[in-house]
């Protein structure tokens, strides 16, 4: 399994795993599926996109962007998903992992997640696995696909030369 920078050929994995975790509706925000257009812009938009790959199976991927503008530019922001299929394998670790060291080679300072779901917990995990702090709760933060409200809990972690 390698983490590569993503192509156009990885498109149509990238976004049914994508939407499947949208569909989902329990870890992402959004609520409105990709399709072949939308999700060649979506992916093109981002600072970095990258899947977990072996041969030509695309198993997980990450977005990178700022988490904000001007002068809050440097601090980065992620999304991971992970086909239903393939969860426990320690994928999202590795992508975790990657996106880290491209945040920091972009030259972002921080990893910040918004809305990790409190209920999350194997993410969750993770991130305190790696050094992430989490900033607090937010109460009824996040609006679950079956209309009942979980908190969200920010993290972040400072990228330094660690990375490397």
């Amino acid at each position: 399994m390698i983490i590569r920078k993503y192509t156009e050929n990885d498109l149509p994995q990238m976004i049914a795993i994508w939407n499947e975790v949208v569909e989902e509706g329990i870890a992402f925000p959004q609520t409105e599926l990709l399709d072949e257009e939308s999700g060649k812009q979506f992916f093109q938009s981002q600072s970095y996109s990258a899947v977990a790959c072996d041969g030509g199976t695309v198993y997980g991927l990450y977005i990178l962007h700022p988490n904000n503008i001007g002068r809050c530019g440097h601090i980065s922001n992620a999304s991971y998903c992970v086909r239903p299929d393939c969860r426990g394998k320690h994928i999202g670790e590795m992508l975790v992992k990657d996106c880290m060291k491209q945040a920091y080679e972009l030259g972002f300072r921080i990893l910040q997640f918004n809305a990790v779901v409190e209920s999350n917990v194997h993410a969750r995990h993770l991130y305190e696995r790696l050094g992430f702090v989490q900033l607090g709760t937010i109460p009824g933060g996040f609006l679950m696909k079956d209309g009942h409200y979980e908190n969200i809990c920010p993290y972040y972690h400072i990228l330094d030369d660690a990375l490397k």
